[in-house]
């Protein structure tokens, strides 16, 4: 007697791939959570035959790149990071926390839209028509040509679609909406997956430019599963802090553009502005000339931003002296103070610490050490760094000043913010000053604290570069 085949139905984690014979509630491989699905395969072999194609394959120079010429939304800084505009048919995903702008950003692109004749439809299923409503009265956003439709039903909204045939689509969140057709609450991995995947259909067969809110975790990263990710043509992480009013963009996956790009905002009273030179933000402008403080040239993406580091050391009465950081990391700032200690003779073991950065930037990259270093060394020393003067390098455990990434370009913003004197690697002998800017070559920390803080009998500055 021949035998059959059983189909076995088969289960896959949609977050990292495991794949399993019966269904768990968590991932063997990952440890995620209702993650793993059915997958639907089969012991028989592919269910999924040949069928006639829509149309033709069609050699590449014939494909007409009219249907993809990107178009500005009017906001710079989100032109900025999508490169240049949307592209119709294109899904971006806008991710952030809670109040940090996302909506109010939405709603200033669709007020632009609708100024310059599209017509955009704006899907609310966090708020009701009344909020968003009273929002965009605030922002300046009473348009017209942005219809609301406050739906958490998937099958309305994509009615909402067909009825009002919009130039530009916009849905907040992806998270609220849910299908009649799929089993579990609205934000389930089911449920998301076939809100995303139906909305994306949507835009590609109507070519719309798409925007979808996504939720995010306690960890940052955007929630649900991450075949949305995948799915989209485009994810944007919007960031910042709690107590302040910097918002920045960066993209993290961008299919028509660099990934390398980050726009500024700043939230006002009465809505949300791009910062084209963010400049100011991140440096003091009350004149004073105070030891403790040093600039540096940080790189985001390929976008060079300005900081200013401000340190305090003050004699402690604590058996263990305080260490308190904020906008950079601790563990930077203790690898620092201990090479200030052996390298540079500055003892610090004994004092209290203090280290923060301006208008609430965060400073992460190595870059950014030896202004960290001067600025450490400037409130030991109680004797301000020379003024007009940035710093740009990493420090190794050695003492040993190492040259960093694009410095030409650092170079050039801080002599375009008025930066006279700029202590960079003893390597860039590659770097051509701007004009009225003296480079001062460093290889050690200990010479560049020489440089950057002069003793007060000492008149020669050092030879320029």
């Amino acid at each position: 007697m021949a035998t059959t085949r059983r189909t076995a139905p088969g289960y896959r984690c949609t977050e990292c791939g495991w794949s399993a014979v019966k269904w768990v509630g968590r991932c063997g491989e990952c440890q995620a959570w209702g993650t793993v699905v059915e997958a639907g395969a089969s012991a028989a072999g592919p269910a999924t035959k040949a069928t006639a194609p829509t149309r033709p394959a069609t050699p590449i120079p014939d494909v007409s790149a009219e249907s993809s010429q990107r178009r500005a939304t009017g906001v710079g800084e989100f032109d900025r990071v999508l490169g240049g505009g949307l592209v119709p048919g294109a899904v971006i995903l806008l991710a952030g926390e809670p109040g940090v702008g996302k909506s109010t950003l939405l709603l200033d692109v669709a007020a632009r839209a609708a100024r310059s004749g599209d017509r955009v439809l704006y899907v609310s299923g966090e708020e009701s028509a009344g909020q968003v409503r009273l929002r965009a009265e605030r922002i300046g956003a009473l348009e017209r040509g942005v219809l609301l439709a406050a739906e958490t039903d998937l099958g309305a909204v994509l009615s909402h679609i067909d009825s009002a045939q919009p130039q530009l689509l916009m849905v907040d969140s992806i998270q609220t909406l849910a299908s009649a057709e799929i089993d579990g609450t609205a934000g389930g991995v089911g449920q998301v997956r076939e809100v995303a995947q139906s909305l994306i259909q949507a835009a590609k067969t109507r070519g719309i430019p798409t925007v979808l809110v996504g939720h995010v975790t306690k960890d940052g990263s955007v929630a649900g599963p991450r075949l949305v990710e995948h799915l989209v043509d485009v994810v944007c992480q919007f960031e910042g802090e709690q107590h302040s009013a910097l918002r920045l963009l960066r993209s993290i996956k961008n299919r028509f553009g660099s990934v390398d790009e980050v726009g500024c905002f700043q939230l006002v009273d009465d809505g949300i502005e791009s910062v084209t030179d963010p400049s100011g933000l991140f440096l003091s402008h009350d004149g004073a000339h105070v030891p403790g403080t040093c600039a540096t040239i940080t790189l985001d993406g390929k976008r060079p931003l300005p900081a200013e580091i401000q340190a305090l050391v003050a004699p402690s009465a604590l058996s263990n002296p305080r260490r308190a950081t904020s906008g950079i990391d601790g563990a930077r700032v203790s690898m620092i103070l201990a090479v200030l200690h052996r390298r540079a003779g500055l003892a610090v073991a004994a004092d209290d610490v203090y280290v923060s950065t301006i208008g609430g930037a965060r400073v992460t990259e190595p870059a950014a050490d030896v202004a960290l270093a001067l600025a450490l060394a400037s409130a030991r020393l109680d004797r301000p760094v020379r003024q007009h003067m940035a710093a740009v390098g990493e420090v190794a455990l050695s003492g040993a000043v190492r040259p960093v990434s694009a410095l030409s370009q650092r170079v050039a913003e801080a002599g375009r913010l008025g930066f006279k004197d700029i202590v960079v690697p003893a390597s860039a002998t590659h770097v051509a000053a701007p004009a009225g800017v003296r480079l001062h070559p460093v290889s050690t920390l200990a010479e560049a604290v020489h440089v950057a803080l002069p003793a007060e009998d000492r008149t020669a500055a050092p030879a320029p570069f």
